[in-house]
Formats: structure tokens, sequence, C-alpha cells
């Protein structure tokens, strides 16, 4: 069994949060893997880079999340800023933090509501919602930004009108998502005060979510929280309030947060890129396979935690339980071990495989929707803007996990 041990050449978790590396982190992911794909920090951290490991990683059921009451994660944990609790006080998760027969049972819930064929059904409105974004665009006097005016209010259309949100609402929805986000960000990560806003507008959305429930146990409709409210397995099991709660919050993240940075990196990418836009624009039944490759070449989510729940090891390297892994997904997405030329965007790339929707049993469940909305977002904006151009200097979000524009100043013609 092999050993790491940090050294000094390394680079340290500051480096990620570095202002100078937000619009451009992948040298710095490429100096890390190549000096030490797999470095230990300190006792309990471990940081990823390579996609073989990462892949298993999330494939190896020795590896999940932290059980409400095992001690070696207690420091680790955030239970006063908890939200939602049980009985017995202990926070209640999504799915996405859980580990089987929890997440097994609770995922399979909510897979019978959101399924392949409700997302499917999306797809007309979808494209009329992307038509009278563009139109509005196109209206505007001078330079659009593409964040404000395309890639942030499809996705928060989409994700309300799935939750049956009203429209008057949905500005709401946008602060919460904004906030809600920084669940995601690993608490050694956060900067002061983050956790303490998070867990404001987690309170505020479960409150508003709550009157919605009662609204739809009293009135079902054709939305996907109805669905919820409604959903049981064969032994009559069903979702929890509080369970109903904490999947709307992660759908709210999974559902907005991450597509909107889809459509904005890979707008900029193709940009950046005029030969494979060009291509795009001469061969567009590549679309689906081209939002792969802007999935991998820019992913939405930059990074994800790990917890060994046992004694393990990782390409041969002891790995003991409670050990916290880092794995750096952006930087997996370009590792040259997986991918031929990985730092060239490459549309026609086969097959197009990455990370960004993770792997294993925590695989996104929204994945399908984040494809579509991608697709017919992009389709329908150089179909509609063939001298499609930047207009000035892209800005970032202040946000190292999902890995997102915050302007995007472009002309459309």
């Amino acid at each position: 069994m092999k050993h790491v041990d940090a050294t000094a050449a390394l680079p340290s978790l500051q480096d990620l949060l570095d202002p100078r590396h937000q619009a451009d982190p992948y040298p710095l992911y490429s100096r890390w893997r190549a000096r030490t794909p797999l470095a230990r920090l300190d006792e309990q951290l471990m940081v990823l880079t390579r996609y073989d490991d990462c892949a298993a990683v999330l494939r190896d059921g020795r590896f999940g999340h932290p059980e409400a009451d095992d001690p070696r994660f207690a420091e680790r944990d955030r239970p006063s800023l908890a939200v939602l609790v049980d009985d017995e006080g202990h926070p209640v998760r999504g799915f996405l933090g859980l580990n089987p027969p929890d997440h097994t049972r609770m995922r399979a819930l909510v897979a019978q509501a959101f399924t392949r064929r409700r997302v499917e059904r999306l797809a007309p409105r979808i494209e009329q919602l992307t038509e009278e974004l563009c139109t509005a665009m196109e209206r505007a006097p001078g330079p659009v930004d593409l964040i404000e005016g395309l890639a942030t209010p499809l996705p928060v259309a989409v994700i309300s009108e799935l939750l049956g949100i009203p429209t008057a609402d949905r500005h709401r929805m946008l602060t919460w998502s904004h906030a809600v986000a920084r669940a995601l960000v690993p608490d050694f990560l956060l900067p002061p005060g983050a956790a303490e806003q998070e867990a404001r507008a987690r309170r505020e959305f479960t409150d508003y979510l709550r009157e919605l429930v009662v609204e739809r146990r009293r009135a079902p409709g054709d939305d996907l929280l109805s669905a919820l409210v409604t959903v049981h397995d064969d032994d009559g099991d069903a979702l929890t309030e509080n369970e109903l709660l904490a999947t709307c919050t992660l759908l709210l993240i999974a559902g907005h947060e991450t597509t909107v940075n889809l459509i904005g990196n890979g707008t900029l990418a193709l940009l950046r890129h005029p030969d494979q836009l060009a291509r795009l624009r001469s061969e567009p039944d590549l679309i689906d396979n081209a939002v792969e490759e802007l999935l991998r070449y820019d992913s939405p989510v930059q990074l994800t935690l790990r917890y060994a729940l046992k004694d393990a090891e990782v390409a041969g390297v002891a790995v003991p339980a409670g050990t916290t892994l880092l794995l750096l997904i952006g930087a997996a997405n370009r590792d040259p071990a997986a991918y031929g030329r990985p730092e060239r965007l490459d549309i026609g790339r086969t097959p197009p495989r990455h990370l960004a929707f993770g792997q294993g049993i925590h695989f996104c469940l929204g994945a399908p929707l984040a494809r579509l909305e991608a697709q017919i977002a992009l389709r329908t904006l150089l179909a509609r803007a063939p001298r499609l151009r930047l207009a000035g200097k892209p800005e970032w979000k202040d946000h190292i996990t999902l890995r997102g524009l915050s302007r995007l100043p472009l002309r459309l013609g």
C-alpha cells in the first residue's frame, strides 16, 4: 500500500480561492495534477485531480457522506445551522447527501415523480421561453448580457413552472437560489458569514414551500410538487414533509444554478473557439455532443466531497476511515490520461465522457433537464444570432464549487 504526504511544493486550498484564478483555474489544476495527483493536505483531507481516481471514488460504496451520528465527522458538520431536523434533532438532507439504504429509498420515490417523460414534455415550453427571451434581447439597444437576458431567466422559469411556483414569485426564487447554492461549498472553503446567509435563505425558501405543499395536498395539479406530494412505493412509503422540502431545495439548486452556468460557460467557450462555433453552425445535429463537450471543457460543478466511511484506498494509496476527499471535477475533466488534447474544445469528441454530472448512485437526477435546456438555448441563440460576438470582458461569479459567469456582454448582430 502506498502513502502520500503533503509537500511545500503543492498548491494550497487558498489557491483555489485566489481571485487571480477565477477566470481560468485550469492551469492551477494542471500544476496540482502534475505534482501530486493524490495530495494529502493534512491528516483528514486529501485532494484528487485525476479522472480515473475521481470516477473510482464516485462509484465506490466505501466513500459517501457522513451519517448524522458519526462522531468522526462531528466537527465538520453544521448542525446548529440546520433548517430541517428530524425528531432526534439530526439534520434532514436531500438524497444527494445520503448513503444507502436511505438514499436508495428517497431517490427511488423522487424518480417516480421526476421522470424522463415529464422532462421531455417540457421541450415545447422551453423552446417557447427561449424564443421569447431571444426576441427581448434582440429588441434591446446595444450590447446585451446573456446571463441576464437568457441564461438566468430560462432555468428559473423552467424550475418555477416545474414546481408550480407562480410567476410573481420567480424573483424570490432567484434570490434564494443564489444564497442556497453556497450549501455546495465545503465548510472549510466558505468565507465568513456565508453559512449563516445560506441558512437564512434555506429557511425562507422552506417556509414558502410549506405553504405551497398545503395547497397541493388540498388541490393537486400537474406540476412536479404535486407529484412529489402524492408519490409512494408499493409498500405505501412516501416522502415525509421534511424530505419533500429538502428535495425541493436540492432541485432548486440543481435545476437552476448549474444550468445557468452551463449556458453561459458554453456560449463563451464557443465564442473563444470560432472553429468549433462555425462547425456547430454548419452541423447543427452535433448539438447533443457539443453540450457534452462543453460540460467537460468548463464544468458548471468544479468540485465535490466524499468521505471515507471505512478504511479504503485510491490508486493503491491508503485512505483511512474518516478522511475527507475533495474531488476536483474540473481538473479530472481535463486529465490528459483520459482525453487527447484535453485543453482543446472539440465538439466532435467521441466519446465525450465527463464527470460534470457525477457518477455512481449520486449521478445527477436532473441531468436530462439540464441537457435539454442547454441544447435548446444554444441551438436557438446560434440560429437567431449568426453574427454573435463578445462585446466586453466576461465577469465571473465568486463561487468555488459552481463555476459560472455573472456577466457575459454580447452583440447579437
